[in-house]
């Protein structure tokens, strides 16, 4: 069984900066694209970030391209979240995935089988 455990949240004011961080647990970490996701009060979670299996290929939201950086270590089995430049909308709770394996879309919750239990990110204004 999957587990993915997220840290590194908390509250910024805006134009600050914070680090996500997301361990998985699983001798196949580096085998899957991983995925960041967010859901803000009474929205929808929405697509972040994914990054690929060897972590030569980002994608991102337009929403973050230019301000969220993802990485990821396989020998620690851990993925990342570098965000800049923070603002009041991106105050939401921030998850870690693990896709599912294969081809597929990326941006879609239903690429993934598994998501962490979550961390609250705060912009203040």
């Amino acid at each position: 069984q999957v587990q993915l455990v997220e840290s590194g949240g908390g509250l910024v004011q805006a134009g600050g900066s914070l680090r996500l961080s997301c361990a998985a647990s699983g001798r196949t970490f580096s085998s899957y694209t991983m995925g960041w996701f967010r859901q803000a009060p009474g929205k929808e979670r929405e697509f972040v970030a994914a990054i690929n299996w060897s972590g030569g290929s980002t994608y991102y939201a337009d929403s973050v391209k230019g301000r969220f950086t993802m990485s990821r270590d396989n020998a620690k089995n851990t993925v990342y979240l570098q965000m800049n430049s923070l603002k009041p909308e991106d105050t939401a709770v921030y998850y870690c995935a693990r896709s599912r394996g294969g081809q597929g879309a990326y941006y879609s919750v239903t690429y993934y089988s598994n998501f962490g239990q979550g961390t609250q990110v705060t912009v203040s204004s």
